[in-house]
């Protein structure tokens, strides 16, 4: 669970003008944030089925917003990606 002040370190680092908490940039690496949480918990508690489905909705909802920006700006997905150290 990502704390306010986590979130807001965050936001501040990915926002694209003062207040963006809605661009692709900052939701992606939200995203990223909560995915590498989940995946700390699951090595945990392995057997933990309902949160296993949760990180697959966010990791498919993670790579619709790459594909958005991709296609809308590839400078700007690069970017992204490197930054995040994604795999693509």
């Amino acid at each position: 669970m990502l704390t306010k002040q986590e979130k807001q370190e965050v936001i501040g680092d990915f926002e694209t003008h003062e207040g963006d908490t809605g661009s692709p940039e900052v939701q992606v690496a939200l995203l990223t944030k909560r995915i590498n949480d989940l995946t700390g918990h699951l090595k945990i508690h392995p057997k933990d089925h309902a949160s296993r489905r949760g990180l697959l909705k966010m990791v498919g909802n993670r790579a619709a917003l790459l594909k958005y920006v991709a296609n809308k700006d590839l400078s700007r997905y690069r970017n992204v990606i490197s930054r995040l150290s994604l795999r693509k």
